[in-house]
């Protein structure tokens, strides 16, 4: 038994509150070291010779990364504070006991050697997520390249490889007049890019925080849009902009011109005089990646915070908002975040926090701070299997299973599960232009549990190549639309939310096989039974046990075979 690998802590991530009375407890052992873990509990303050309080349970093997088994309890609590500790057995029948991170090879009986869980402040620490959000599809907008009420002509619209400085046109009333389209696909939250006042096409610049960028419409328009987007049952969020702004907003133009005296100098992080802001060569100040034209914000000077609360309780109260996505939010410090959600919260509680982050977000997503992330670790996993080929079934689940067993049990169904954005290639364009491959993302992505983010233009083929050739413009004429491909995500989404099994359902039986490509996943909720079947190699599967069950993407019965990168929704 690897007693190096064996880890729990009394906090946030390894024991916390699902709900009053309910508490999540979770243990981490070396990948197949163990045979079973059980957990042992008792009162700490009623001593069991008056009255015996303790009690066991047998923890579940929940999840398996790359080099970690994760075993977890779900028990029922109500005391002062629960003292606990785990009895580990491996596969040679070997017992160690482990408590306040020591090991014993007898069973434990001091109190003071076992770990410890104050039961209120768990509780008071609940990760309490919107409800109208868990498992909702999100569709990403760029504004400026989306959709336009003014005539564009095809040679401008359609101009591809596209840089940075087109201009399309795009604007707020060109999306109202496509939420039809959103609705149809079977959407249910708009996530616009940045649409406040800004030099560049992509306006992650900005230089006034409180005017809609001028080619894009009015703060009218902006209610417009969420309003007639409520009626039809879907959200909107935003794109906070929070970490740096332009050269040419407010308190940077003063410190320009004013330098040492400027009242603003403590806005930013500015070494010292005059500034280097000259291209190629790297600033003096900070900056979102020495950009030089993204000077960051420091949020840690009280007023520069005070003018960002403002900011984001602004538009929550102005136009209804339903959720703030937080660019480069991971570079903005903690203590930001917890009075950031503390206080866009107390303006509508159910508002919606989403931040961007590359990598593991634990330290972020403790239920004080975000709400989710945009899910990279997903967009990784599907590209390197997909896309790319680079691992194999059993490693794609692991890494899953990475994320699952290091996060709040709750936020699975808020995770945003991308396989490409505006800051990435097209998922089509990784394939290099294999429909089928990206059929098969998409498949993982939309019946899966998470909050699945759509790209603008996914949907019907839209292509391009890295950063800023990602951003082309929709392919709103149909010749051009992969209509085929339209219809099959329109079909996922229909199954996702006519079939709660596929994100409410419990795991009752999962299988892969590395040797054919195939991942087996069966839900059970209350009577619906689901089999998700992912073929992801070329070349045929058979699998006769299952021919002749209904496959709701054709709404026939199963053939009993899976070709190249095709995909199987049974239904029982």
């Amino acid at each position: 038994m690897e007693y190096a690998a064996i880890r729990h802590f009394e906090d946030k991530r390894y024991c916390y509150a699902i709900k009053k009375g309910q508490f999540l407890i979770r243990l981490e052992v070396k990948k197949e070291d163990v045979e079973s873990v059980t957990l042992y509990m008792q009162d700490k303050y009623l001593p069991v010779e008056f009255i015996d309080t303790r009690k066991k349970q047998l923890m579940k093997l929940a999840y398996s990364d790359h080099y970690i088994d994760y075993y977890e309890v779900i028990v029922e609590m109500d005391v002062i504070c629960l003292r606990y500790f785990f009895e580990i057995k491996d596969k040679t029948g070997k017992v160690v006991y482990y408590g306040n991170h020591n090991f014993y090879d007898n069973c434990i009986r001091d109190i003071d050697r076992m770990f410890d869980c104050p039961q209120s402040l768990r509780e008071e620490e609940l990760f309490e997520l919107p409800g109208w959000a868990k498992n909702k599809v999100v569709y990403q907008i760029f504004p400026s390249r989306f959709a336009t009420d003014q005539v564009i002509s095809e040679r401008v619209w359609y101009q591809e490889p596209i840089d940075h400085k087109a201009n399309l046109g795009g604007t707020l009333q060109g999306i109202i007049q496509r939420l039809e389209y959103i609705k149809n696909l079977g959407i249910d939250i708009i996530y616009m890019t940045p649409v406040f006042s800004s030099s560049s096409s992509h306006k992650y610049n900005i230089d006034n925080y409180y005017e809609i960028d001028k080619s894009f419409g009015t703060k009218e328009d902006l209610k417009e849009l969420v309003e007639k987007a409520h009626k039809m049952g879907m959200y909107v969020i935003l794109d906070g902009v929070f970490n740096h702004t332009a050269v040419d907003f407010f308190a940077f133009k003063d410190i320009v011109e004013k330098k040492e005296q400027s009242k603003y100098r403590d806005w930013y992080e500015i070494k010292d005089f005059p500034l280097i802001m000259e291209w190629g060569k790297k600033p003096n100040y900070k900056t979102f990646g020495y950009v030089g034209s993204m000077p960051k914000l420091n949020l840690q000077n009280q007023e520069t915070a005070d003018f960002v609360i403002d900011v984001a309780t602004y538009w929550i109260k102005e136009c209804d908002i339903d959720g703030w996505r937080l660019d480069v939010a991971d570079e903005i410090h903690h203590a930001f975040w917890k009075r950031f959600r503390k206080e866009i919260k107390a303006i509508k509680k159910e508002i919606l926090i989403i931040g961007e982050i590359w990598h593991f977000a634990g330290d972020f997503l403790e239920g004080d701070e975000w709400d989710t992330i945009m899910n990279y670790q997903f967009y990784y996993a599907v590209l390197d299997l997909i896309a790319l080929e680079k691992i194999s079934v059993v490693s794609f689940m692991e890494s899953l299973d990475f994320i699952k067993g290091n996060l709040n049990k709750s936020l699975e169904g808020y995770l945003w599960n991308c396989i490409d954005s505006h800051d990435t290639a097209r998922f089509l364009y990784s394939t290099q232009n294999q429909i089928e491959k990206q059929k098969l993302a998409a498949a993982l992505q939309l019946l899966l549990p998470g909050m699945p983010m759509i790209y603008y233009g996914d949907e019907v083929g839209l292509n391009g190549g890295p950063d800023p050739d990602c951003r082309r413009g929709m392919l709103w004429d149909e010749k051009r639309q992969n209509k085929e491909l339209f219809c099959y995500y329109q079909r996922l989404l229909q199954i996702r939310h006519q079939y709660p099994a596929l994100t409410e359902g419990t795991i009752v039986k999962q299988y892969v096989k590395d040797e054919i490509g195939l991942i087996s996943i069966e839900r059970i909720w209350e009577k619906q039974t689901i089999q998700l079947i992912f073929h992801a190699q070329k070349g045929s599967v058979e699998l006769p046990e299952q021919k002749g069950i209904k496959n709701l993407i054709n709404n026939q019965d199963f053939t009993g075979s899976l070709g190249d990168y095709e995909v199987a929704v049974l239904f029982y």
